[in-house]
C-alpha cells in the first residue's frame, strides 16, 4: 500500500486536526486517501481503491470458519456423513451474507458502532442486556477457539499451557500494538491460511457425483435421533451467524472509516467472505464425511478421534498435520476478531476511547476488556479433563440461542427511517431476516422439546 497522503489544509484547519484525538485524525486521513483514489479513473488507482475498502466482511466471514466451525463441520461430516448437510451449508451461505449486510449499511450511515446504537436508541436497559448478551456468547466462542489451538497444537506434542498461552500473548500484542489498517491487514493474511481445508478435501478423493447428488437429494439420515441431529443443525447455525458478527463487522465498518459511497465495495467484500466462507465449510464437510463417515468412534463428540482416524485414513500424517495447523489458524483469527469485538462493544457501551488506532496508555479500559474476557476463556481450556468436543458443539448450540435476541435488535434499528434514511430495508430484506429468526426459534423449540420429554 502506498503512504498516506497528507491532507492539504489552511494553518488554523491544521491546528484543529493537531487537537483531534490520534484515530479521528488518522480516519480523517484514511479517508482523504480514498476520496483522493475514488476521483482517479485509472485502473490501477481503482484497484487500489478496491483494496483499501475490502476487509471488514471477509474477515468477520473467516473468522466466522473458527476453531469452534471447523471443529463442528469436521464432527458434522463423521457423524452424518454429506447427505443432509451440503446443501444446509450451501443455504448458509446467502443466510450469513443477509444478515452481516445490514451491519454494512448500519455503520456506514451512522458511523456508530452496533452497542453504541442500541443504547442511544433503546436506552440503558436493553444496552445492558445486548451487552451481557454479547459478553457472555463472546467468552464461550472464545472458549472453542483455545480448544482448536489446544488440539491443533496437540498434534505437534505442544503442551496445552504454552500453546494456549502464547495464543492469547499473541492476540493480546496484536490487538493492543498495532493500528487498524496493521491489524486488519495482519488478520487477513492469517485468515488466508482457511483456504488449507479445500486441497485436503480434494486429497480426501471424495465421489464428487455424491457430493453433487446430495445438493438435490436433501435429505435426514434414516438413523439419526431426533435431538441429537437438531443438537448438530443447531451447532451448525451458530457457527454461521454469531452475535459477535454483528457487533464485529459494524464496529470495523466505524473503525475503517466506510461511509455510505462504499456501501456497495461492504456489500461485495460481505458477499465474497460469505462465499468463501461456505465453499471452507463444504469442503471440511466432504473431507471427514468421506474419511471419517462410519467409523464406529465418529459418531461421539470427539475430535481427537477424528483426527486419529484421519491420520490413518489416505489423508495420512502430513494431510492431519495440516488440518492441524488449519485448525490453528481458524482459533487464531477468530480469537483476533471476538476479542476485538468485546472492545468495541464495551468501549461503545460505557463511552470510552475506542479505537485500534489509539496508543495503549490512552485507552487502557478499551483494550482490556477484550484481552481479560480472552484470558477467562483460554483459563477454561486449561481445566484437566475437560471435555473438549461436547463443549465446542455446547457453545455452538447457545450461540443460536442467544441471536434471536441480537437479530431482532439489529432488524428494528435497519427498519428506523430516522435513522437509515434511504438506506432502511427493503421488504425483501425483512422477510429474509425474518424467516432466519423464525427458522432459530423453531430449531430451539424442537431441541428444548427433544431435551425436556427425552424420557419419554
Amino acid at each position: 500500500m502506498s503512504a498516506v497522503p497528507e491532507i492539504p489544509v489552511a494553518s488554523d484547519e491544521a491546528d484543529i486536526l493537531r487537537d483531534l484525538p490520534d484515530d479521528e485524525r488518522r480516519r480523517i486521513r484514511d479517508r482523504w486517501r480514498i476520496y483522493q483514489l475514488r476521483r482517479d479513473p485509472s485502473l490501477w488507482r481503482r484497484m487500489l481503491l478496491l483494496l483499501s475498502l475490502i476487509g471488514p466482511g471477509i474477515l468477520v466471514m473467516i473468522a466466522d470458519n473458527d476453531a469452534g466451525g471447523v471443529i463442528t463441520y469436521a464432527q458434522t461430516g463423521a457423524m452424518y456423513g454429506i447427505g443432509f448437510f451440503i446443501p444446509f451449508l450451501l443455504l448458509m451461505i446467502p443466510v450469513a451474507y443477509i444478515v452481516q449486510e445490514m451491519t454494512v449499511r448500519l455503520g456506514a450511515v451512522t458511523h456508530r458502532g452496533h452497542a453504541e446504537m442500541i443504547w442511544g436508541r433503546y436506552g440503558a436497559f436493553w444496552g445492558v442486556f445486548s451487552l451481557l448478551d454479547l459478553v457472555v456468547a463472546n467468552i464461550l466462542t472464545l472458549v472453542t477457539e483455545f480448544i482448536g489451538i489446544r488440539i491443533g497444537m496437540s498434534v505437534f506434542s505442544v503442551p496445552p499451557l504454552v500453546s494456549v498461552s502464547l495464543a492469547w500473548l499473541f492476540m493480546a500484542g496484536t490487538m493492543i500494538f498495532l493500528q487498524y489498517r496493521t491489524w486488519e491487514r495482519l488478520a487477513l493474511w492469517i485468515a488466508a491460511g482457511n483456504i488449507v481445508f479445500v486441497p485436503l478435501a480434494i486429497a480426501a478423493h471424495p465421489h464428487w457425483g455424491q457430493v453433487l447428488a446430495a445438493i438435490g437429494n436433501w435429505h435426514i439420515p434414516a438413523a439419526a435421533a431426533l435431538g441429537a441431529f437438531t443438537y448438530v443443525i443447531l451447532a451448525n447455525l451458530g457457527t454461521t451467524i454469531a452475535p459477535w458478527m454483528l457487533f464485529f463487522q459494524q464496529s470495523s465498518v466505524v473503525d475503517k472509516g466506510l461511509s455510505v459511497h462504499d456501501i456497495p465495495s461492504g456489500q461485495a467484500d460481505t458477499a465474497f467472505g460469505s462465499f468463501s466462507m461456505g465453499i471452507i465449510a463444504i469442503a471440511i464437510v466432504v473431507l471427514t464425511g468421506t474419511l471419517v463417515y462410519g467409523h464406529v468412534h465418529a459418531t461421539r463428540f470427539d475430535i481427537q478421534a477424528i483426527l486419529q482416524l484421519l491420520r490413518h485414513s489416505s489423508l495420512g500424517g502430513i494431510g492431519t498435520s495440516l488440518f492441524a495447523l488449519g485448525l490453528v489458524e481458524a482459533g487464531l483469527i477468530a480469537a483476533i476478531a471476538i476479542t476485538a469485538s468485546t472492545s468495541w462493544a464495551v468501549g461503545e457501551a460505557l463511552r470510552l476511547p475506542r479505537s485500534l488506532n489509539l496508543k495503549p496508555q490512552r485507552a487502557l479500559p478499551f483494550y482490556l476488556s477484550g484481552v481479560l474476557s480472552a484470558g477467562m476463556a483460554a483459563m477454561v481450556v486449561l481445566i484437566p479433563h475437560v471435555p473438549l468436543g461436547f463443549l465446542n458443539l455446547t457453545v455452538q448450540v447457545i450461540a443460536s440461542i442467544f441471536m434471536p435476541a441480537a437479530m431482532l435488535f439489529l432488524l428494528m434499528l435497519l427498519n428506523d427511517r430516522k435513522i437509515m434514511g434511504e438506506h432502511v430495508n427493503r421488504p425483501w430484506q425483512n422477510y429474509a431476516a425474518f424467516a432466519i429468526v423464525g427458522f432459530l426459534i423453531l430449531a430451539n423449540g424442537v431441541y428444548g422439546y427433544t431435551v425436556l420429554f427425552a424420557a419419554t
